[in-house]
């Protein structure tokens, strides 16, 4: 029981271990034996997910895969962020010293300061309007779920609130859309066999939705 879960390299375990993360993920609580106890808040769970290796590895199920917020593809460092690494590991691994820099009820100040960011009427229905975008496309298979729907408008107040705003722009959510969208989509196998990605068509999509235009009188 911890209120920070990381999963390294998820798509190692068993579909059976991955399904045990759906109802603390999304319920935030756990059942063994018919005992059910909710889990402290807040409650986060981080994975990582090898792309390349394909042995011993199991696809994550659609209902796991839409209740992780975000996917980040890291990549490789940069010359200078390589660099720093090896000068951070000179002389020890500093992973044992490291303190914690918040505590849960900072944290949970701050998700509800996320609530309180304004989103005004035309841009909930341009949220709206890209994920069903996602739906309709020639090109794909399962578009995004109402809980991608609702993933955009909270992950579009707090990257507004991180930049010091108490209300979301339509540039928050067109930077943040293909990072919340695009690992909830399944292309057709015609957009697969032509090399498509989903990251292609959320730009596309971001690109043909109508922005909202404020009306100055």
């Amino acid at each position: 029981m911890s209120q920070v879960v990381l999963a390294d390299e998820i798509n190692r375990a068993t579909p059976r271990t991955q399904s045990a993360l759906l109802e603390a993920m999304q319920e935030r609580q756990v059942t063994v034996d018919g005992v059910t106890r909710s889990l402290e808040r807040p409650f986060l769970v981080l994975a990582t997910q090898n792309p390349v290796e394909l042995e011993g590895t199991f696809p994550l199920p659609e209902a796991q895969i839409d209740r992780f917020l975000m996917r980040i593809a890291i990549g490789y460092p940069t010359e200078q962020e390589e660099a720093a690494i090896l000068e951070r590991f000179r002389v020890d691994d500093p992973l044992p010293d490291l303190g914690p820099v918040t505590t849960p009820g900072e944290v949970t100040s701050l998700q509800q300061q996320r609530r309180q960011v304004r989103v005004e009427e035309s841009l909930v229905s341009y949220i709206v309007a890209v994920a069903r975008a996602t739906r309709s496309h020639a090109e794909v298979q399962l578009g995004a779920s109402p809980r991608a729907t609702l993933a955009l408008y909270a992950a579009a107040q707090a990257w507004a609130a991180i930049h010091a705003r108490d209300y979301v722009l339509p540039d928050d959510v067109k930077r943040l859309a293909p990072y919340v969208l695009t690992h909830r989509m399944m292309l057709s196998s015609q957009a697969q066999l032509r090399g498509r990605k989903p990251e292609e068509l959320v730009a596309g999509i971001v690109d043909k939705v109508p922005v909202p235009v404020e009306v100055v009188h």
